[in-house]
Formats: C-alpha cells, structure tokens, sequence
C-alpha cells in the first residue's frame, strides 16, 4: 500500500508521525493513547494551515515557494562574459515572459505599490527588460542569487524607494523560498528577514537623511514637515547595526526636497526653504553633500565592518503638468528610449554630488578594507515614466489624501531589474576584488622602496 503524502515539520523527530502500517498497527492496536495521539497531530496539521494567514505573514512556510506556472531555473552559477561591458547604459526591450511574480503570488508588496490590485488598467510596464549597449544582462536567477549569498548578510539602508528594492528582492526570490520575520522589534521600519535553507538575512533601516534628525515642525513652510538635520553627526538607529553585515545597499534621495534646517557642530548653517528670518537659504545639494559624507564617515569608522558598500543612486521621479502637490502625474504607458531625455536640472546635481562623495568614502574605506561599489540605477529608471504607481496605491472611492506617486515603483515592475544589476554584480565580484587587492599591495609595497 502506498503511503500518503505529509508535511512534517523537520523539527519532530523521524519517528514521531509514522502512521499505522505493517509492524506500528499492531503497536497502535495494544495503544488507544498513541492512536489518540496521532489523531491530534493529523488535526493539528490540518487546522493551523488554515489560520495561519489571520496570524500574519511572518507564518508563511518558508520551506516552499509559492506555486506558479513558471518554467524551471537553471540554477548553475555562470560566470560573466563580460566582466568590462557597462551594464548600466543602455535601452529597455520588450520581454513578453515578464512579470515573474505577481501581486497573488509574492505577499511582500506594500499596498501603495500594488498597483495591478488597485486597478491599473495597462500591464505593459511589467514587460520590459534591461539591455546593455555592449553586453547582455541576464535576468535575475533567484537560486543563483541565494547559492551566492549563502550564510551571508544584506542590509538596505535609506528612505521608502530603499524598501521597494527590498520587497522587489523578497518577490523575486519568492519562487525558490519565503523568508520568516525575525525582526528584533515591531517598528515597520526596522525589519529583518532570515532564509533559513540559506542562512542568508535581509535587514531594512529606515533613514531617509542618512543622518541624525528630528522634526521641528509636521508641516513646516510646505506642509510635508519641517526636519532639524545635523549633518555631521550619525544617525546611530543604522550605524550601530551594521558592523557584521556583508552586504549594504546605501541610498538615499527624495526627502532631501523637503524643509529643513541644517546643523553644523550643533549650530545652525542655513536652510532648504525654512522661510525662517535671519537663515540663509541654501541649496538642497548643501544639505544632500554632507549626509553622504557623514554616512560613508560614519561606515569607513565601523571597527569591525570589512563588508560590500552599494551605493545605489538616485531613481528620478517622473511628474509631468505639475509638481508632485500641484497636479502632477505620470500616465506614460511606455519607457523612454535613451535619446528621448536626459537627466538635467536638480536630478543631475544630486547624481553628480553622489558620485563625487562616493569616491572620497571609496578613497577612505579602500585603507580600511571596505570595498565601495557603485549601483547605478539613475540612466535605467530615468527612462521608465511608466512604471510608478501615478493614482493606482489604493481605491477611487478611498477618502484618503494621497498624491499621485510618480516616486516608488509598481510591483512587479521595472524596479525588479536592480535584481539583475546586483546579480551581476555579485557574480562579478570575485574577479573585481582579486584585482583590487593586487593593485592595492602593489601600491603599498612601491610607497615602502
């Protein structure tokens, strides 16, 4: 007779759910009390599946991926082909085998980024793919980029498009695992998640300035809060947390147009539109500088952090017949191609005042043995009008004030493509670092002759 399938939890030992067959029925029949205990347990099993979703979804079963009609992943590590080609300047191509998670299938999505839930009428923005001028990209491998980062660490440190990466990341991987909640604390913005098969853990800390804050007034000249920013001290809820990860990803961008007043050696220096008397007015790259600065500071001074530093630079947003509080939307239905815009204005000064305090925090960490990496998403997402939320992260009939989101990205959408870059990435890392290091006790041992 053929046995029955089961789900056992691995934690019970191997005989505890053995069923009545061949020699244990006639154990069972000299018994009543382990029959009486098996009986249990198959209800047991039976009855918490069935509840499990009013507990929340830290109770997803990790051990199984979500079921779907996907073809099988080939789940060998390539190597790159070419580890030189510039996998950040290029095009957007069709791929009708998109979207490779849905809003049924990955349970990760924040409601505002929901957008096929809320009624988007268009699902093209989910069918494009990145093409390289000089090279392929090969789309995200989810058991490529688990056998990578096996017994490893990654953290997104930075505003809300940070977290977007990181429940983009949780779907995308959601074919092979689910990840469970191990969160030290409740706060939503302060979240970690463990793939148990891979001892791999994903980590999330909310900071949108990067630097130590606190918020003078909730409304402020604009009405989205007026913000005490201390640009040359730590924001300690992430720079204390980080030592022993592996990996971040450092980002940070849109809150930086808010109100705020900026502090030096706890005095004031000036303003981003305080209209307070007697405060200079100064430009947002100001403020935008000086966190960045004191971030790669604050992570190049970490004693025992000899991880991987991503900076991942700012996504543009896409408001067109007005700025965000004044009517502005993005109800494009297709990407951009390359000679069709450019990144100009503001968005240019703050991809520029990145890079340049990314390679001083790179020059410093490099002494250190903390390896600075640049993930550049700006060129890719500044060609993507199509692919944000506009009014479709929550119902028509909500008596909500929300604004059109033309900031976060629609899951799934073209934000799952900073899966591919950072794949890549990875797989290119071995070889990257091997030369670094070359390099760098070349140098050292000329500046000992």
């Amino acid at each position: 007779m053929t046995k029955p399938a089961l789900f056992v939890d691995a934690s019970l030992s191997p005989h505890a759910m053995e069923l009545p067959f061949g020699k244990n029925q006639q154990t069972l029949q000299k018994s009543p009390k382990i029959l009486i205990l098996i009986a249990l347990t198959i209800v047991l099993f039976t009855i918490v599946p069935l509840y499990y979703p009013l507990l929340g979804y830290t109770m997803k079963n990790y051990s199984q991926p979500p079921p779907n009609s996907y073809e099988p992943i080939d789940d060998s590590i390539q190597t790159p082909t070419n580890e030189k080609c510039d996998i950040f300047t290029g095009e957007w191509v069709p791929n009708p085998e998109a979207p490779y998670y849905t809003n049924t299938t990955c349970w990760a999505i924040h409601e505002h980024q929901n957008c096929m839930k809320y009624g988007r009428p268009d699902d093209g923005f989910m069918r494009w793919r990145w093409k390289p001028d000089g090279c392929e990209l090969p789309l995200f491998n989810p058991f490529q980029f688990l056998e990578i980062v096996r017994g490893k660490s990654l953290a997104f440190v930075g505003d809300s498009v940070g977290r977007n990466q990181m429940q983009s990341l949780i779907c995308l991987l959601s074919r092979v695992e689910y990840p469970i909640d191990v969160s030290y604390t409740t706060d939503e913005n302060f979240k970690r998640w463990e793939y148990k098969s891979y001892n791999f853990t994903l980590a999330t800390f909310w900071t949108p300035f990067l630097v130590k804050v606190n918020e003078a007034d909730p409304n402020g000249p604009s009405h989205t809060g007026l913000f005490n920013l201390y640009l040359d001290e730590y924001d300690e809820t992430w720079t204390s947390q980080i030592d022993n990860f592996d990996y971040v990803i450092l980002s940070a961008g849109h809150w930086f147009y808010r109100s705020a007043i900026y502090y030096e050696n706890r005095h004031v220096v000036g303003c981003r539109y305080c209209q307070i008397d007697n405060i200079t007015d100064l430009p947002m790259y100001y403020g935008y500088r000086r966190a960045f600065r004191t971030a790669f500071r604050a992570i190049n001074g970490l004693e025992n952090f000899k991880g991987i530093v991503f900076l991942r630079t700012f996504a543009p947003s896409h408001f067109e017949g007005g700025l965000w509080n004044k009517g502005g939307n993005c109800l494009r239905t297709r990407p951009f191609r390359s000679n069709e815009t450019n990144l100009e204005g503001e968005e240019l000064e703050l991809y520029m005042t990145q890079m340049e305090e990314f390679r001083g925090g790179e020059r410093e960490g490099r002494e250190r043995g903390v390896r600075y990496r640049v993930l550049d998403t700006t060129q890719a997402m500044l060609l993507r009008p199509d692919g944000h939320p506009s009014r479709y992260g929550h119902w028509p009939h909500e008596n909500v004030t929300l604004y059109n989101d033309c900031v976060h990205w629609c899951l799934p959408g073209p934000i799952d493509t900073w899966g591919d870059f950072l794949l890549e990435m990875l797989k290119r890392e071995g070889t990257r670092s091997h030369e670094e290091n070359v390099k760098f006790k070349e140098k050292k041992f000329e500046g000992m002759r």
